[in-house]
């Protein structure tokens, strides 16, 4: 299961540095700063809905810094 994971940091964050982050969490493949909002994209992988919602909540959302987040799950056809 894939999908892009919307970040938003606060004022106070450094955006580099929750982009390091995130990025040393396993399963996520890629993250991308950004210009506007949101700050960061990242790309994770887990192998179905819980792994995923454990991935996203219990690990990337904690991340010192994170306002929040916006899961957009791809649809694979």
């Amino acid at each position: 299961m894939k999908a892009y994971v919307f970040v938003t940091t606060g004022t106070k964050a450094n955006p580099r540095e929750v982009a390091k982050q995130v990025r040393r969490i396993a399963g996520v493949k890629s993250a991308d700063l950004c210009w506007g909002l949101p700050d960061l994209i990242a790309l994770v992988e887990a192998g179905d809905a819980k792994a995923l919602e454990t991935l996203v909540l219990d690990q990337i959302h904690k991340i010192p810094g994170i306002d929040k987040t916006d899961s957009h799950i791809v649809s694979e056809s």
